[in-house]
């Protein structure tokens, strides 16, 4: 990978954070739910990517793309599911209150 490329790639990664903070820390409380559905989809699409990378990994010229592949697969995993607990969590604080009125 060229200097250049690789340089573009961290401030574009570097942006990505900074971005994702504040616009996750301005989120109202009443959009956590549908955002956390958002992100499990997207996750999931993380995963499905993971396995294609590793079923056809020999075409990456990296120096290991099934260890790339595979801790994308189990971060996305780990992704995927803890957001669904949470989901699932605040969901049912909501189901409480209402049937406690």
């Amino acid at each position: 990978m060229e200097l250049i490329t690789l340089i573009g790639a961290i401030t574009v990664f570097v942006l990505a954070i900074f971005l994702g903070f504040e616009l996750i820390t301005k989120v109202p409380a009443t959009l956590h739910t549908p955002l956390m559905s958002g992100a499990n989809a997207i996750s999931g699409i993380t995963v499905v990517g993971a396995l294609i990378l590793l079923k056809d990994s020999t075409s990456i010229p990296f120096m290991s793309p099934e260890l790339l592949a595979f801790s994308a697969l189990v971060l996305a995993t780990i992704n995927v599911v803890g957001g669904f607990a949470v989901t699932n969590r605040m969901l049912n604080m909501i189901a409480g209150k209402r049937r406690g009125k």
